[in-house]
């Protein structure tokens, strides 16, 4: 009974003790400032080129990837760097696993497997840039953006210290010029630069098919969709069309519902935790926008124009905020979700991608 009470005890503590702590992307600095407790706290510097860089988390660690191709480990407790491995001129992704870090390449055409302490395991040559790097089960999932193919790679020893991936299997021809990928259980979904649909893999049967999107007239594009963050809900795929004024609602058989038209050509796609609301970032002239789409009713509710441009949008764990980062003000703002107003903010130097660590677990 004693046993049972201090667990419980300490599953509370643990609880009341947890908190977002954010890492935000300081895209010429090469530094992570970081915020904690609605402070901002300090800065990890000395990153390296931070033009593209995204930040990762699994227990206790965390990782970067650079745009000139290093993976860097830092602890995001400490906040101290604590490891680095360049694994090619250029990166563009990264997938953590158990026991592994897989980076997806541009410089070398390569997919890089280094352990979860960046040693190198395995190099996958692929001749051509990489990208939409996914996990699922033990197959490693990533498009060939050259040569318009998906590679489904197989960890044939699954239980050992180190993974060893091989072919399991090739898709070609899969659509114009790949660009990101999302997965959802066991759907793997492709966006095309140059395709009018998206394509579906379903890693359970290995069975793969195109779905239409109705595009229309299309923009030039000036900064694509991240398709990384395209928002699943329950009901619902949330997919920002490439160079069209659009983002699509689809079902999860992947039956169109509607076509929601928004201001500009859209970037980010952000589904709030409870699902209820969508942030929406966009490009070009429309770059200092943020629109909120209701998920019930799939109308736009709120139009934001900030002081600069918006790079990335981020929900807090709990719900209540919605972070932006205004480039162009070198600012993170903190939006209260009940009334939508400005609740905080605070001053980062050229502000990219935010991403948060969950202290606590």
């Amino acid at each position: 009974m004693k046993k049972t009470i201090i667990v419980l005890l300490i599953l509370i503590v643990s609880v009341l003790n947890a908190r977002d702590k954010i890492f935000v992307v300081e895209r010429e600095n090469s530094t992570l400032a970081v915020i904690d407790h609605h402070l901002l706290v300090d800065e990890i510097k000395h990153m390296h080129n931070f033009n593209h860089a995204v930040v990762k988390f699994k227990g206790k660690d965390g990782y970067v990837i650079t745009r000139d191709g290093y993976i860097i480990k830092f602890n995001p407790i400490k906040d101290v760097i604590e490891k680095e491995y360049r694994t090619s001129p250029s990166a563009i992704g990264f997938i953590i696993g158990r026991n592994f870090v897989a980076v997806a390449n541009y410089g070398s055409k390569t997919v890089e497997v280094v352990s979860r302490n960046l040693v190198p395991i395995q190099s996958i040559k692929t001749n051509s840039r990489n990208v939409g790097i996914k996990l699922y089960k033990n197959y490693l999932i990533f498009e060939c953006m050259d040569t318009d193919e998906i590679w489904v790679m197989k960890n044939i020893q699954p239980k050992a210290k180190k993974p060893h991936f091989v072919i399991y299997k090739k898709f070609k021809n899969v659509g114009k010029v790949p660009f990101d990928a999302l997965i959802d259980k066991n759907l793997y979904v492709s966006g095309f630069f140059n395709s009018p649909f998206i394509g579906v893999l379903n890693l359970n049967t290995m069975k793969y098919e195109t779905i239409p999107l109705n595009l229309g007239k299309r923009d030039r594009v000036l900064k694509v969709p991240h398709f990384g963050f395209w928002s699943v809900s329950k009901g619902y795929f949330f997919i920002p069309a490439v160079g069209a004024r659009k983002v699509f609602v689809f079902t999860h058989k992947f039956k169109l519902v509607k076509a929601i038209n928004v201001i500009g050509n859209p970037v980010f796609t952000s589904l709030s935790p409870n699902k209820k609301y969508l942030a929406v970032t966009f490009s070009g002239k429309d770059f200092p926008r943020v629109q909120i789409i209701d998920t019930k009713t799939l109308k736009i509710i709120k139009n934001f124009k900030f002081k600069g441009m918006v790079l990335h949008v981020r929900w807090s764990t709990n719900g209540k905020y919605l972070y932006v980062s205004v480039n162009g003000a070198n600012e993170v703002l903190g939006i209260n979700t009940h009334g939508w107003w400005k609740n905080f903010s605070w001053p980062v130097p050229r502000s990219s991608g935010i991403f948060i660590y969950k202290t606590g677990n």
